[in-house]
């Protein structure tokens, strides 16, 4: 939830596991995200390219991967790494949903 509400892309969430979890592979994660998606209170989606009101270029959240995708997507372990590119177009991030934003903290 910390993750999603700092719309942070996986390998920043990998990064902010402890043991057991953290020597865990990608698809550990899996039955514990689900549930939070499954509660409304976070979106899994993609970084997409994003362009300001006066033409700076950026990125943002694209729209949600589709629930029946998301078992695959969150277990290949490649999406938890940081690209070689240094660009987080396409990568996955977590944003909280308005539900997960109601949420107290």
């Amino acid at each position: 939830m910390i993750n999603a509400t700092e719309i942070d892309i996986l390998p920043g969430v990998w990064g902010d596991l402890d043991e057991p979890l953290v020597s865990e592979p990608a698809s550990a994660l899996v039955p514990i995200l689900l549930p939070l998606v499954d509660r409304g209170w976070i979106e899994v989606c993609r970084v997409v390219p994003w362009t300001a009101p006066d033409g700076t270029l950026g990125e943002q959240p694209g729209p949600p991967i589709p629930k029946e995708d998301l078992p695959a997507v969150l277990a290949d372990a490649e999406n938890w790494e940081y690209p070689p590119s240094g660009t987080w177009l396409g990568c996955l991030t977590l944003t909280l949903t308005e539900a997960g934003q109601s949420i107290p903290r």
